[in-house]
């Protein structure tokens, strides 16, 4: 692999990422369902749409350069919703993941060796949060987690 298809491998570091070719970067694997550790912040206090539940995901992005940028994701969606109904954990992990993943090929796709981590970071983070709410409405995908997600995650089993 030559120098400049190197600089353009950037990707999801646990995950990932594979080699570039000359239209972008490739992205190999996956966010998956277990990523997004879904907690009740606000209980659903009546029958109906309410409630709400937030997940952090720290998506590690890597050159092989050795530049790494970690692209918090604080991803949050309400208990239920008129259009889907109550939305179980299972439904909103896969959802989260796929919806991830799609704006991750999206994103990645288009960087070159001089895209800034941080502003790919900020626009997957975009992306993501676009899909998610168009899969949920109410969703959000933010830079900031809800502090409540960060005692579960020290909290939380390794799998």
């Amino acid at each position: 692999m030559d120098t400049t298809k190197q600089a353009v491998c950037l990707g999801l570091a646990w995950l990932i990422t594979g080699c570039a070719m000359r239209t972008g970067t490739v992205v190999e694997g996956s966010l998956q369902p277990r990523h997004f550790r879904f907690i009740t912040v606000i209980e659903q206090t009546e029958p109906g749409p309410g409630g709400w539940r937030e997940a952090c995901v720290h998506v590690p992005l890597r050159r092989d350069t050795g530049e790494i940028f970690k692209c918090t994701l604080g991803v949050g969606m309400p208990l239920e919703t008129a259009a889907l109904g109550a939305i179980q954990v299972e439904l909103a992990q896969r959802i989260s993941a796929n919806c991830a993943n799609l704006a991750a090929q999206t994103v990645f796709s288009s960087t070159t060796p001089v895209t800034a981590l941080g502003l790919a970071c900020e626009e997957f983070r975009t992306t993501f949060g676009i899909g998610l709410d168009g899969a949920i409405f109410g969703s959000r995908v933010r830079q900031q987690c809800h502090p409540a997600t960060l005692s579960f995650k020290s909290k939380a089993r390794k799998p």
